[in-house]
């Protein structure tokens, strides 16, 4: 019986890291935090909204050459 828990445990761990990058988050993180709380990370994982992109620098401003 424990090693089912163990092995379902396991695949929801798995299909969390898979939310979470589908998300736009670490699937390495989460599965890792899923590995200890399982559960409440599926939840968390679900009502969080997804992470907004981010730009790589702000554009700096530009003088044009003058003619």
């Amino acid at each position: 019986m424990k090693g089912e828990f163990a092995v379902g445990w396991f695949t929801l761990s798995l299909i969390n890291a898979g939310l979470a990058q589908a998300k736009g988050r670490s699937g390495l993180g989460w599965w890792f935090g899923s590995l200890f709380f399982g559960p409440i990370c599926t939840l968390l994982i679900v009502v969080l909204d997804p992470k907004a992109p981010q730009d790589p620098k702000p554009p700096q401003d530009r003088k044009e050459p003058q003619i």
